[in-house]
């Protein structure tokens, strides 16, 4: 009925806006070039692979030479003469070792390598499994080149003693000077080879973390991936120059000045180029995912609501990347819903429900109602096509929406050939009579302009209505009830009637302020259809008049 006009605010929004659907699509769109660029003829896998293994295999050799001149000629002592006797069997047996254990390091690489990657050739999303199997690839390489070197550690204390024609006690210290400083370095080698091995990995964690994202940390969070950076950086020179300390204690407390300076200048080179480098790559693995997280929020900060970031990193930071795309998601959404929201139940009404808490009941305030209804509408949908009705309708609706815009009101209801106008509510307006009289002026001569087609009366009223929340705390809506509603809606019938298609409640010209009054002139009075009340019918004042 013309007195009861509502807008539903919690009708669902259109399946392509659903959150399924926009979840990833920004994220997708940079991955999409990772992939194409990864799984190009295989050739960037095998990029990085041949990368990963050459890096590994130069660091480990350039390791086994630091071993060599640590035990031979750096660290002082008496088992030093008998490191320096065994030096050509030593390097002989490390030299051995290595072309045994490469490779296996290759060979393992490589099947590692394919294992992880064969999704990404066959052009499709990464499983469960997979993804696992990847972002634990280089805690893999860690333990594998730290077995390796421990491996070699004790092997290589075996054949010095073994090898050896010292007296007992010079035999155990040599013993435990190759073992110290052969698993020093290696764990060192090891905790450079995960970090290396996490970096190279990025880009195609990023595709296998794309459609999923990243649930729970894989790898150490940034803890204990500082620790270790710290241990293999400064921990391991730091303790070397302990146990030398102690070795020359026990072993020889006549080294020289130059013994211990030579030890200590070389230890600290060796802890300046390789500290830096490990813990360079460690301060990187921290910094870099941060750095895309805090770009990512300026870019949501200006308004980039589509912002998404890679996740490539399967500890802490991975989930804090992922937290981020899900919250650029989330914003995205409420976004989304909060225009459709205004969309149908108009900005003022939609920014009221989102700032105040929304309550089922109403208040009575005073308002100015506007209806303008098509004359003739049940032939014109008889005799035009379906496709020409809606392309007539949505044109005359946007001239209404334009002008009540320009005029702050509120479009309650738009309910067939016919449309419902609030000025007042939900948000006052002291001068709310005059933007109803201006907009139904205004409205009524552009609809003659822009939609000549179509004729339509516009009628308004004022006076005291019901605005508020009816229904359940389930579903509910915004209603405006009163008198003014129903005065507007005969009023329409009666603007069918008049020259300029123009009505209004003469209570409602008498409250508008002087200039706009000067505008209307009486036409009649009338009883309208329903109401007990005479109505004094207004007309907008031609020049004539």
């Amino acid at each position: 009925m013309p007195g009861r006009h509502t807008t539903s605010p919690d009708a669902p929004p259109p399946d392509d806006l659903a959150p399924s659907g926009r979840a990833s699509r920004g994220l997708r769109g940079l991955t999409g070039v990772l992939r194409r660029v990864v799984s190009s003829d295989g050739f960037v896998v095998q990029v990085m692979h041949a990368v990963l293994v050459a890096v590994l295999l130069i660091a480990n050799f350039v390791s086994a030479g630091i071993t060599m001149l640590l035990i031979v000629f750096v660290v002082p002592g008496r088992a030093t003469d008998a490191a320096r006797d065994a030096l050509a069997s030593n390097a002989w047996f490390l030299l051995g070792f290595m072309l045994v254990v490469i490779p296996w390091v290759l060979w393992w690489s490589g099947r590692a390598m394919r294992s992880v990657t064969r999704w990404i050739g066959l052009e499709r999303d990464a499983r469960p499994q997979e993804v696992r199997q990847l972002l634990r690839a280089p805690l893999r390489v860690l333990v594998m080149l730290g077995a390796a070197w421990t491996l070699a550690a004790v092997l290589f204390t075996l054949f010095n003693v073994w090898t050896s024609d010292a007296d007992g006690p010079t035999t155990a210290l040599l013993a435990l000077r190759v073992y110290l400083v052969t698993q020093l370095t290696g764990l060192t080698m090891a905790a450079f080879g995960y970090l290396v091995t996490e970096r190279l990995l990025r880009p195609v964690a990023a595709i296998a973390l794309q459609a999923g994202g990243l649930d729970r940390s894989v790898l150490p969070g940034i803890t204990r991936r500082q620790l270790l950076g710290w241990a293999t950086a400064t921990g391991a020179p730091v303790f070397g120059l302990v146990l030398i300390g102690i070795l020359v204690t026990i072993d020889d407390k006549s080294v020289t000045a130059d013994r211990m300076a030579l030890a200590m200048i070389v230890l600290g080179g060796v802890a300046l180029v390789f500290g830096l480098a490990v813990e360079l790559l460690a301060a990187r693995a921290v910094a870099d995912p941060v750095r895309t997280v805090r770009r990512g929020m300026e870019e949501v900060r200006r308004g980039g609501l589509d912002a998404r970031i890679p996740v490539y990193d399967a500890s802490d930071l991975g989930r804090l990347q992922d937290g981020f795309n899900r919250m650029a998601t989330d914003l995205q959404d409420r976004a989304r819903l909060r225009d459709l929201f205004g969309r149908h139940v108009g900005e003022d009404v939609a920014r009221v429900a989102l700032d105040q808490e929304v309550r089922l009941g109403g208040e009575a305030r005073e308002v100015c109602a506007l209806f303008v209804d098509i004359v003739g509408s049940t032939t014109l949908a008889a005799e035009r096509s379906p496709d020409e009705v809606v392309s007539a309708l949505n044109r005359f609706f946007a001239v209404v929406v334009e002008t009540v815009d320009e005029h702050g009101g509120w479009v309650n209801k738009f309910q067939g050939d016919a449309a419902l106008v609030v000025f007042g509510a939900p948000v006052a307006q002291d001068d709310a009579p005059d933007r109803a009289l201006r907009a139904a002026r205004i409205l009524a001569e552009r609809l003659r302009e822009r939609v000549p087609e179509l004729r339509a009366g516009v009628g308004v009223s004022g006076g005291v209505a019901v605005a508020g929340y009816v229904g359940t705390e389930q579903r509910l809506e915004y209603t405006v009830i009163g008198d003014p509603i129903n005065e507007a809606a005969r009023l329409t019938e009666v603007a069918k009637d008049t020259a300029a298609m123009t009505a209004a409640a003469g209570r409602l010209v008498a409250r508008a302020s002087e200039d706009e009054r000067a505008r209307w002139v009486r036409d009649h009075e009338e009883t309208l259809r329903g109401r007990v009340e005479s109505t004094d019918v207004m007309v907008p004042r031609h020049d004539g008049d």
